[in-house]
């Protein structure tokens, strides 16, 4: 008996060998914490993420604040421009040779009502009808849910238990702010200001006022400076804020919604986030920025249209065509990131060929990606594949919109291609870059110094272009030829650069 204790006593008191320890549970000796402030830590990375999540919503948020309150207006008025945009209409990736018209509705209200005018010898629209996150709940045009005949749409939110009345095309939106957005296509034979008055024939209303409409109002922005660009800054996620807060949570975004909390991004609560969150958003929103950058200087191969071309297409849509990148298994939200990045208001889902394509140069024609101050040329061929215009608009690739110049031009198309200087063939040499080649002032696009994001669109694309039976030239860099301007003192001229002509 006292040998079994003394034996006892000896076995507790032997320390544990080190294959007694548990498998896991805890870091390898000497592994180290990477951060000394967990708090901001997670602050930050939860903040990257959800910019990314954010970015479709955040811009519909972030153009209805800057449309109501920078341009006096409400609900249901509507932004009819009577020009072409220039570059103080500072959004993303915009059109420069259609007017532009679009506004915002909050279904919160009541069911709104759309009236569209038919398409024909007046003119046509080509637009999209969105909810909150960006998404498409109808297409308008020949190709849309009107099918080019016009007619009245009612707008419904999410809480509409009523009855449709006959007549309507009902349009259903999950989400309670709204946003359409329309090209007004001028006719054959029909001028810009054709196309601006056609568009003046929408009108947007409450249900509940359709028996009596109010006198529509529009207004016309088009010498006032505009912007609806995000802050990239920490106010980004007041309008995450915002437009979070105040629509119905979608089942898909649970998780992120519950990650918000940690950034002071609660319903029901005020968004007071202090110093720390400020400084972690601040510096997420500016990563992002960055990262996205990167993302398309390094675009796969396979994302560009010829496989020995330059040229990506504008609309980057999911493995559906569409623009939710929402799977089965997964949501693409980089992808989605990547797509809304550059462009806002896509279509419901890109058709096999589509009535307006649009195609961005990455690069030039040896591969290197084109660069601030250089000089560009491009051939456009006089057989273009389109039946309404093409046109070539330059974009400043650090916001992705028109570039500021003295001349103001961010834009060339076949509409104005009589006062171009043409080539023998019929094709036309365009220039864009800094300084015009002299004497080709009328074939150049200015990009004061900033680097381009040329896109080409192809409205009324023909089957060439998506049989790729057409193949676009790609840019050429211009090299600047060193010229000596004497002076008239006798002292050693300046030397000049200047585009090399061809």
């Amino acid at each position: 008996m006292l040998r079994r204790c003394i034996l006892t006593s000896l076995l507790l008191t032997m320390p544990l060998a080190q294959a007694d320890e548990p498998v896991g549970g805890q870091p390898a000796p000497g592994d180290r914490r990477s951060v000394s402030d967990f708090d901001y830590q997670v602050k930050y990375q939860r903040a990257f993420e959800a910019v990314l999540w954010s970015l479709p919503s955040v811009q519909t948020q972030g153009g209805r604040v800057a449309t109501l309150g920078g341009l006096d207006m409400k609900d249901n008025d509507i932004v009819a421009m009577s020009g072409m945009a220039t570059p103080k209409f500072e959004t993303w990736t915009a059109n420069s040779s259609t007017p532009y018209v679009f506004a915002y509705s909050d279904l919160k209200a009541g069911p709104v009502v759309l009236e569209v005018p038919p398409a024909g010898a007046d003119g046509s629209l080509y637009g999209q009808v969105v909810d909150a996150w960006q998404m498409t709940i109808a297409d308008i045009g020949p190709s849309g849910i009107d099918a080019g005949k016009g007619g009245k749409l009612l707008l419904t939110g999410p809480d509409f238990e009523g009855e449709v009345p006959a007549g309507y095309l009902h349009v259903e939106s999950p989400t309670h702010r709204i946003i359409f957005a329309f090209r007004s296509v001028r006719a054959p034979g029909k001028s810009a200001e054709d196309a601006y008055a056609y568009s003046k024939r929408l009108k947007m209303y409450y249900l509940s006022q359709a028996g009596n409409p109010p006198a529509q109002r529009f207004v016309d922005p088009v010498d006032q400076r505009f912007s609806s660009l995000l802050p990239q800054d920490e106010r980004y996620f007041q309008l995450l804020h915002d437009t979070i807060t105040y629509e119905p949570v979608r089942p898909q975004d649970r998780h992120m919604i519950g990650l918000l909390a940690s950034l002071g991004i609660e319903r029901g609560k005020p968004y007071q986030p202090d110093e720390k969150t400020r400084k972690a958003m601040r510096q997420a929103v500016v990563d992002v920025w960055h990262y996205m950058q990167e993302r398309f200087d390094n675009l796969p191969r396979d994302t560009y249209y010829w496989p020995d071309r330059q040229y990506v297409p504008l609309l980057l849509p999911d493995s559906e065509r569409g623009f939710s990148f929402e799977y089965p298994e997964r949501i693409d939200i980089d992808g989605r990131a990547l797509a809304f990045f550059w462009c806002t208001l896509v279509p419901r889902r890109i058709p096999e060929r589509p009535a307006a394509y649009y195609l961005m140069a990455m690069a030039d024609n040896q591969g290197r990606p084109l660069e601030a101050g250089a000089t560009y040329k491009l051939v456009v061929p006089a057989d273009m594949p389109v039946k309404q215009f093409w046109s070539l608009t330059v974009y400043d690739r650090a916001t992705m919109a028109f570039i500021y110049s003295r001349e103001g031009r961010t834009t060339l198309d076949s509409y104005g291609v009589d006062k171009m200087k043409k080539n023998a063939d019929g094709s036309v040499t365009l220039y864009v870059g800094p300084q015009a080649p002299q004497g080709l002032e009328s074939n150049w696009i200015p990009t004061s110094g900033k680097r381009p994001l040329p896109a080409l669109r192809f409205y009324g694309a023909s089957d060439e272009l998506f049989d790729k039976r057409f193949k676009m030239p790609d840019f050429e860099r211009v090299e600047a030829k060193t010229a000596r301007v004497p002076s008239a003192d006798g002292l050693p001229g300046l030397t000049m650069n200047s585009p090399l002509l061809p």
